[in-house]
């Protein structure tokens, strides 16, 4: 079964282009899926209507093999929008209570404890929100989306609240959940984080799909950068690899040292060091060139897709 399943949604409002132009997705159960694009391209407006908060001017919609219609799907959905606040005279342990009754369905004391616990809010239950760093309150707005333990998880900017370290545990805390089944629906504009986390993503810009797929696929196209840090590099070698391999690029510093600069579909890496190695180079360091990721992006938008 799919998670979601969307067939030209549009959101077109009194005046201006459509904030999502027919927008056709699919997620698959069980992924993080990441929606990518610039400030106004129509993220936020797509989460809303997946999650029924925005009803779509045309389009249809199918969550977790409901119409998105239908309250059902609503029940087995975790929710955390970009803007929210929670009355600051509540607690944590009661901000987490009142949201379960919105589902209408029970939180005992230990589900409550558990979640805060897996937001990074252990012990902290009892103290109200109004005493908590906007970092906090970002993770009490993911524990209140991960009540109920629902089947797919709407997340517009999760983390854009919390420090290094809040990243990383929440991104953690998906892969967690994914583990555990769980369909991931991320709306981020973090290059970093979405590269790590997701399984496929969507590029939307002025309101339209420009690409949906892999994101290794759309980036290297099978073919990836990678940096090699090498010494003891001679000519000759240096000859011999650009001869059998294209487009390599080799930065020559002090004492034969060097760093090469190649694109490669990721099973040929392992020849490479091993034609270095026999060429008498020694290699001592390769990583993948990241930059691609946000070059790749902003080639696609800003364009006129129409």
């Amino acid at each position: 079964m799919k998670a979601i399943q969307t067939l030209g949604l549009t959101k077109q409002y009194r005046r201006g282009e459509p904030a999502c132009d027919h927008i056709s997705l699919t997620v698959n159960q069980g992924e993080i899926f990441g929606l990518l694009g610039p400030n106004g391209a129509g993220k936020s407006t797509l989460v809303k209507m997946l999650a029924g908060l925005v009803a779509p001017s045309a389009g249809t919609a199918r969550v977790l093999g409901f119409s998105f219609k239908e309250l059902v799907p609503r029940r087995q959905m975790g929710y955390l929008p970009e803007l929210f606040r929670y009355p600051p005279w509540l607690t944590a342990e009661e901000v987490l209570t009142f949201h379960a009754g919105l589902l209408r369905t029970r939180i005992g004391a230990d589900d409550r404890d558990q979640l805060l616990a897996r937001v990074g809010l252990e012990g902290r239950g009892r103290e109200r929100v109004r005493a908590f760093s906007k970092g906090m309150q970002q993770r009490l707005g993911l524990a209140v989306a991960l009540v109920g333990k629902p089947a797919l998880v709407l997340l517009d900017e999760p983390t854009s609240a919390l420090d290094p370290i809040g990243r990383f545990e929440v991104g953690r805390l998906l892969q967690d959940l994914k583990r555990e089944g769980t369909t991931i629906f991320l709306n981020s504009h973090l290059l970093s984080d979405v590269e790590k986390l997701c399984d496929s993503v969507a590029l939307i810009d002025k309101g339209r799909v420009v690409y949906q797929g892999s994101l290794k696929d759309a980036i290297y196209g099978g073919v990836r950068r990678y940096r090699l840090q090498v010494d003891q590099l001679t000519a000759e070698a240096a000859r011999a690899v650009q001869a059998s391999i294209p487009h390599v690029v080799i930065q020559w510093g002090d004492g034969g040292r060097a760093e090469i600069g190649v694109g490669l579909m990721r099973p040929e890496l392992p020849g490479l060091v091993a034609q270095l190695v026999s060429l008498g180079a020694r290699v001592y360091e390769v990583e993948p060139d990241h930059s691609s990721l946000e070059e790749w992006f902003l080639s696609r938008v800003g364009k006129d897709t129409r």
